[in-house]
């Protein structure tokens, strides 16, 4: 088993959204849970350096963002309030398709295989909800007169 999570995906929308997915709070309280019935907070200082709060219901997420570089590129620290393990790092990474963007997803530094699992079954209803908001018709500014 790997102790690693590479999930690849291309996204129906620009980079410049998907970024937005990846760095906007109130983007990210529509997707970033695997569970949406649980009560999502986020709160996040999208500047390397800066930190991010998320809120689960009872599950809560911090961590530290390690490398900043719009629209391509996010890598952060995730680490469980309430365990002793050491901090994982996530990294995405975006490029521009012909159908979109393709969004690559690392998440490494995990322990055991088992525990790399376990943040898969995490992950992958969360790229799924990503790519649900992401295909809903956004509202153009310049045609769309409310």
């Amino acid at each position: 088993m790997d102790t690693e999570i590479r999930i690849e995906r291309v996204l129906p929308a620009t980079i410049g959204r998907v970024y937005d997915a990846w760095t906007r709070a109130d983007l990210l309280v529509q997707w970033y849970c695997p569970n949406p019935k649980l009560d999502l907070k986020v709160q996040a200082d999208v500047r390397t350096g800066g930190s991010y709060v998320v809120e689960m219901g009872p599950h809560v997420v911090r961590g530290t963002y390690l490398e900043v570089e719009p629209p391509h590129r996010l890598v952060f620290s995730w680490k469980w309030d309430g365990t002793d393990d050491a901090p994982t790092r996530v990294e995405v990474e975006l490029s521009e398709v012909p159908d979109g963007t393709r969004m690559l997803l690392s998440h490494t530094g995990f322990p055991t295989a088992e525990d790399a699992a376990n943040h898969r079954q995490g992950w992958d209803p969360e790229v799924q909800r990503l790519a649900e908001l992401l295909t809903v018709r956004q509202p153009d500014p310049a045609t769309d007169r409310g």
